[in-house]
């Protein structure tokens, strides 16, 4: 059995679908799962068990020895959540259980952080267990990860193997239900798709020119192959923080072009000021150092924001069977 917590969220169904892919069938999916449009993400999907979220600690009690592998996917992941104590109990205190049942059954673990721990980048975006106690997140849900990295590096006690993956601005099929937190490439889709046109953020630095923000957006195919190669190698040397990205910025412009271009239409793209509520955390300019991923041995090229975008455009948000 593999478990995949957050099975019904957008990188967590993609994993099972990654998964039975190669023909890990038995999969135990943890999650809370009132949400019917999340569970869309599901169907089709081979799974042996869905296990509620707040039941699988005493489900894997029963459970461990059968268990091969977690994939600890689930949190409260709205960089617009300010509830503390919300995000306390999903991202931290869950977290701290999770990371201690797998001790004590002897399961390697791979679980989510998050590249919102880096903040501004004010310390670069290298992936450096050094830097962690001082990186400031710029909201609570980056705070929530980060706490949970620097508790982890702290503990004398650790997994057989563990990763502790830093996502960076992830796109792909089964975000639909994620709002606004869902990527560029979606709602640029469906803002062209209403109006043939698409509105960016003005820069307010000088810096850079309208458009040209920076992020590294990495296809949630490459973000899934990554987690596999994980699963596979699991070599207890190699437990650490890694970056999962692509290693290359790319500008905002360059993914709207990308999004016209798989859509077959002529673009027309305009600028609106950045809400100034949120001007002074925006961020300008990120992208993952992915040497440490590569160096134990991670060989696959990552997917270019062309190759991606085409994909998710024609196979997935143009396509009736979206999932």
């Amino acid at each position: 059995m593999i478990v995949v917590t957050g099975a019904a969220g957008f990188i967590g169904s993609c994993m099972i679908a990654r998964l039975n892919e190669d023909n890990f069938n038995h999969i135990i999916a943890v999650d809370d799962f009132s949400f019917p449009e999340k569970n869309k993400n599901l169907e089709g999907k081979k799974i042996l068990e869905r296990v509620e979220r707040e039941k699988f600690f005493e489900w894997l009690d029963k459970n461990h020895l059968e268990v091969e592998f977690i994939f600890h996917l689930g949190a409260r992941t709205s960089t617009a959540e300010f509830n503390r104590e919300i995000l306390a109990h999903l991202n931290t205190e869950y977290t701290k259980k999770m990371w201690n049942a797998t001790i004590k059954y002897a399961i390697p673990l791979v679980y989510a952080s998050s590249a919102a721990t880096y903040g501004l980048g004010e310390l670069g975006y290298e992936d450096s267990e050094v830097i962690i106690p001082d990186l400031k997140p710029l909201n609570p849900y980056g705070e929530s990860k980060n706490e949970f990295d620097i508790w982890a590096l702290k503990q004398e006690r650790k997994p057989m193997f563990w990763a502790g993956l830093k996502f960076f601005n992830v796109y792909g099929p089964n975000e639909y239900h994620k709002g606004r937190m869902a990527s560029v490439v979606f709602h640029a889709f469906n803002q062209i798709g209403k109006t043939d046109a698409m509105k960016l953020f003005q820069s307010h630095n000088p810096d850079y020119k309208d458009g040209e923000q920076q992020r590294d957006f990495v296809y949630v195919k490459d973000v899934v192959d990554m987690m596999m190669f994980l699963m596979y190698d699991r070599k207890a040397k190699n437990s650490g923080i890694y970056n999962v990205g692509t290693g290359e910025a790319r500008t905002f412009l360059d993914l709207t072009k990308s999004t016209f271009k798989a859509m077959g239409k002529k673009e027309d793209i305009s600028y609106i000021p950045t809400p100034e509520d949120i001007r002074d955390k925006y961020q300008y300019f990120t992208e993952a150092t992915m040497t440490k991923m590569r160096s134990i041995g991670y060989k696959k090229p990552f997917t270019s924001l062309e190759e991606g975008v085409e994909d998710y455009v024609k196979n997935y948000l143009s396509s009736e069977s979206r999932y």
